[in-house]
């Protein structure tokens, strides 16, 4: 079984920045290791899920969605089996529920959360204008 664990969300104005943090852990996640996608995905109320960055561990590639290109930038230091998503210039469209995911033997290619094995909890992100 994998653990991941986010953290870093909160609430700010229009215009400010935040960083979101993932750790994972559990036996598992060292099998999968080097041949997973690793991803964040947010759901808004009302709204349907979708995915927001996502990183192949084995080449440290990464894939954005059209609406945060330029502005979140994700990141990862093995050494503390952490995924960071820096998340600048927000919107008060990017409020919502923040969740990271990994889906094992993926390159990333697409974000489909129907293909991800393992969820954390989530932390919010609320953007006031």
């Amino acid at each position: 079984q994998v653990q991941l664990v986010e953290s870093g969300g909160g609430s700010v104005q229009a215009g400010g920045s935040l960083r979101l943090s993932c750790v994972a852990s559990g036996y598992a996640y060292n099998g999968i290791y080097n041949r997973a996608c690793m991803a964040w995905f947010r759901q808004a109320p009302g709204k349907e899920r979708e995915g927001v960055a996502g990183i192949y561990l084995g080449d440290g590639k990464t894939t954005y969605a059209a609406f945060v290109k330029g502005r979140f930038t994700l990141s990862q230091d093995n050494n503390k089996n952490t995924l960071y998503l820096q998340m600048n210039n927000l919107k008060p469209e990017d409020t919502a529920m923040y969740y990271c995911a990994a889906e094992r033997n993926s390159r990333c290619n697409t974000l489909n959360d129907r293909n991800f094995d393992f969820w954390g909890q989530g932390t919010q992100v609320t953007v006031s204008s």
